[in-house]
């Protein structure tokens, strides 16, 4: 009953989003006195497709708590002694349950835009619910998380253990808000394409407004997405790594890095200038979140994270994607001559360098695109199999990095307009060279006091170290500028907060060791500066696996009373006859002795990795400055002062 249900919500779904896109197609072609009326059912039916998109997830998770094995989603992905948590989050854990919630976050999106102020926003709602009509039909005819299995099972197969992990509970449903918030930016332009009779002063500034405003929301929550994942795969797969460039964390980073150059246009798109870049940039965002969805689920690509082998499936978004694709370029193309954009014309302004900063997000966007695709076309133009890996992606967005980073360091020293009083050039010379000092001292000294483990000189290290401290010494002197204003905050937070997430991630690359030991109770180890004693080996079942769990002693060679205990854990899963490795994170200021339990060599002793992660904790306090930044932006009084001056100034456009 729970699946009929469920299917009947999600048939809804399709045809209220179908109708309101076609009622806003009708509208866009009608005469002025049909409008209103057309106006109001796209809202309406808007309205109740994010109602049903809601009870459609809900009848799911519904199903997942109560152990409901008529449905086949359920079945392959629960089991009766999962945690209740985990069974909820087990509703967007597999592939069906993903593209639901894709569906509802898409359409609650689309409501959100119904609450925009811009006269762009009843093109921009039905652009919005066509989007949301074309995921509604893919999720009903081909993805469909309500399919009844012909023999009810009388047990689950149950989750896969990788994704029983609160992880599981926070990283998706962040990553999918923030892919899909680009949707509504989306639409927003495309709508504003479709604004025929606007001015060209309204052209370029109406539908940034609201557009801005969605950006940094989407921005920020896939930021977090991204930045949780990371820590996700860091402690819960026993590698110790934090980033592998696998095709779907490039997947991730691709529409982040376009929404990050996207942010920047912006700020200059509402004077009216790099608009074809915003527009363009817009697109491309929205288009890279569809394309990571068909990674994850194309079975083109092998990756850890996949979520399915079916080509069909991910062909389909492929052809989704085109369309929206070529869409939105076509109506950028015809409307192209009423599109008047301002040139960034002096090298000596901050639209210069925020000009600058979209070419190098673009070009790293580019490098990341053909290191993950190339194997792909080589391999179906029957030239054999190629591997892309570490190697070429750290070559070549290592000194793309580096040198963002220290175009970065600029941005306080330069102006808006040449008008405005400039920072004296002294004083930048003696803060870049400052920061090159200390650069010099932090991997000269890390170097020598790691001697012991194999540390030596990195150049790559020395740079990144210098262009982020650059950064963070010249954005510092902001705060004690005599003009300086809160929303400035945001900027030396994100900017200060990719600094030291550089920083950290180059430490770490560089200065990372590790070693394998055969251990067991009462048996020890020298590691770097550390003594690490196996002491017991501690057996307990918890609800769904059973675990041996390692007691193991960390203490300091250069301050024995500081002694530290770890517990990693062997664990094997029953249902899934799977076993798996729980690492133990043992923080220093510096880094992490992060200890992982092996195979079983005989009955006492383990195969026990040790390893030391330089300064991985930086990288998350680097992204949690980034995200602070983007909910500080949010809430700057500077941030909506200009928002409601932008709309009260275009609020009297006629729109057609």
């Amino acid at each position: 009953m729970t699946g009929y249900i469920g299917l009947f919500t999600l048939i809804v779904v399709a045809i209220t989003s179908s109708a309101a896109s076609i009622s806003g197609i009708v509208s866009y072609r009608s005469s002025l006195q049909y409008r209103p009326l057309l106006d109001k059912t796209v809202r309406l039916l808007t309205l109740l497709s994010m109602l049903f998109a809601i009870a459609a997830i809900v009848v799911l998770a519904v199903a997942f708590a109560v152990d409901d094995y008529s449905i086949k989603y359920v079945s392959d992905n629960s089991n009766s002694q999962l945690h209740l948590g985990y069974k909820i989050a087990a509703t967007w854990g597999g592939h069906q349950g993903s593209m639901l919630f894709w569906l509802v976050t898409l359409s609650l999106w689309g409501v959100a835009l119904s609450f925009t102020h811009d006269s762009v926003r009843r093109h921009a709602m039905w652009v919005m619910q066509f989007i949301v009509a074309i995921f509604a039909w893919f999720t009903l005819l081909a993805s469909n998380p309500f399919e009844l299995n012909a023999v009810i099972p009388n047990q689950g197969r149950d989750l896969n253990p990788m994704l029983q992990d609160i992880g599981l509970i926070i990283h998706p449903p962040l990553l999918y808000v923030g892919y899909v918030g680009f949707a509504s930016v989306f639409a927003l332009a495309l709508g504003s394409l479709f604004s025929s009779s606007m001015s060209a002063s309204a052209f370029s500034t109406q539908w940034v407004v609201s557009a801005r405003v969605c950006a940094v929301v989407a921005w920020l929550f896939l930021t977090a997405g991204i930045a949780v994942g990371s820590w996700w795969a860091y402690y819960e797969l026993g590698w110790g790594g934090w980033w592998f460039w696998d095709p779907v964390e490039n997947a991730s980073l691709l529409p982040w890095l376009t929404s990050c150059a996207l942010l920047h246009t912006m700020m200059l798109a509402k004077h009216r200038q790099l608009m074809f870049w915003t527009y363009s940039l817009a697109f491309i965002t929205f288009c890279l979140s569809i394309l990571g969805t068909f990674i994850v689920r194309s079975g083109v690509l092998t990756s850890v994270h996949a979520f399915a082998v079916d080509p069909t499936k991910g062909f389909s978004l492929l052809a989704m994607l085109s369309i929206v694709f070529v869409l939105a370029f076509v109506s950028l193309i015809l409307r192209s001559d009423s599109i008047h954009s301002k040139a960034v014309t002096d090298t000596r302004t901050k639209s210069f360098l925020i000009l600058i900063a979209a070419n190098l997000f673009t070009l790293a966007t580019m490098v990341v695109v053909f290191g993950t695709f190339y194997p792909m076309v080589y391999e179906l133009l029957g030239l054999g199999n190629i591997s892309v890996g570490a190697p070429y992606f750290n070559l070549l967005f290592g000194p793309l990095s580096i040198f963002a980073l220290f175009v970065m360091g600029f941005v306080p020293f330069y102006r808006w307009k040449l008008d405005e009083k400039r920072v004296l050039s002294s004083l930048m010379v003696v803060l870049f060279v400052s920061s090159g000092f200390i650069a010099f001292a932090v991997v000269y000294y890390y170097s020598y006091h790691n001697a012991d483990v194999g540390a030596e000189w990195s150049f790559w290290a020395f740079m990144t170290v210098w262009a982020s401290a650059w950064v963070v010494l010249s954005h510092l002197r902001l705060l004690h500028s005599n003009k300086m204003n809160r929303g400035l905050y945001a900027l030396i937070l994100a900017h200060v907060g990719i600094a030291v997430a550089a920083f950290a991630s180059s430490m770490n690359a560089e200065y990372s060791y590790e070693m394998t030991r055969k251990l067991g109770p009462g048996s020890s180890v020298e590691f770097g500066d550390f003594d690490i004693r196996y002491l017991d080996t501690h057996l307990y079942v918890a609800r769904s696996f059973s675990s041996e769990q390692a007691e193991i002693e960390i203490t300091p060679l250069s301050n024995p009373a500081k002694i530290q205990r770890a517990y990693p854990e062997k664990r094997h899963y029953p249902v899934r006859v799977m076993n798996m490795t729980e690492p133990s994170m043992t923080p220093q200021w510096d880094g992490d002795i992060y200890l992982s339990l092996g195979d079983k060599v005989d009955a006492e002793h383990y195969a026990v990795r040790i390893q030391f992660k330089a300064f991985v904790r930086w990288i998350w306090f680097g992204a949690l400055l980034v995200c602070l930044a983007g909910i500080w932006m949010l809430l700057s009084p500077l941030f909506v002062t200009k928002r409601v001056r932008c709309e009260n100034s275009v609020g009297g456009t006629n729109v057609v």
